[in-house]
């Protein structure tokens, strides 16, 4: 694949705790540049890049990286961004509920966030790392049924980040309606090749622009 195959399914990517309004600005001018599908930036930007670079895509994410905030937290979160001008969110699960076995529970949850975001993209991370490969496919069911847009594999804050296994497991779970969505640890080109053709509609990363234009192997998001 050529690069400018590769730059649309990229959510490029800041979120470090640390980030500085200089960081964002250069990661929306290279999205911009290079034709990204989003730029995915800490809340507390999501006004400001809405102000300064309305042309772009901008998501965000909720209930990150821990995931066990309310589900009115997550909610309010949710509508706050898209006032703010965010079009995509992607939102933790509440592991503790998925440990504890209550997943009628994330469902609602999941199907409430969606309920906030309306007519916007939602994103629902399910953290692989922690999971078993029974939960995975139970949540698969969980973010099919509650009308989400995407299943995504990784916060990039766990203890492991996207593997294709996990790719190949939801393929074969989620709905027909739900896009999937790779994050974290993504290295190199040939990786970000490989999660796109394993079906991956979105992959997050704050590498893509320095892997694709360099040909470097990076640590990634």
């Amino acid at each position: 694949m050529n690069n400018n195959d590769i730059f649309p399914y990229i959510d490029h990517t800041l979120l470090r705790a640390t980030s500085t309004r200089a960081e964002i600005d250069k990661l929306c001018t290279e999205a911009l540049e290079y034709g990204t599908a989003s730029v995915c930036i800490p809340a507390a930007y999501v006004a400001y890049v809405h102000e300064k670079h309305p042309r772009l895509n901008i998501c965000t994410v909720i209930g990150f990286p821990l995931g066990y905030s309310t589900t009115a937290v997550k909610c309010f979160e949710a509508e706050d961004a898209i006032r703010n001008g965010a079009s995509e969110i992607d939102m933790v699960v509440d592991l503790c509920d998925v440990k504890n076995g209550d997943l009628d529970r994330v469902e609602a949850e999941i199907s409430a966030v969606k309920k906030s975001c309306g007519d916007k993209i939602l994103k629902v991370i399910i953290e692989t790392c922690y999971l078993t490969d029974e939960e995975k496919i139970a949540l698969c069911g969980c973010v099919t049924r509650a009308g989400a847009d995407f299943i995504k594999t990784s916060t990039g804050f766990g203890t492991d980040g996207a593997r294709i296994e996990d790719i190949r497991l939801f393929k074969e779970h989620i709905g027909d309606a739900v896009r999937m969505k790779a994050a974290g640890g993504v290295r190199s080109k040939a990786d970000l090749e490989m999660f796109i053709e394993a079906g991956c509609a979105r992959i997050g990363t704050s590498s893509a622009v320095k892997l694709l234009l360099s040909g470097e192997s990076n640590g990634g998001y």
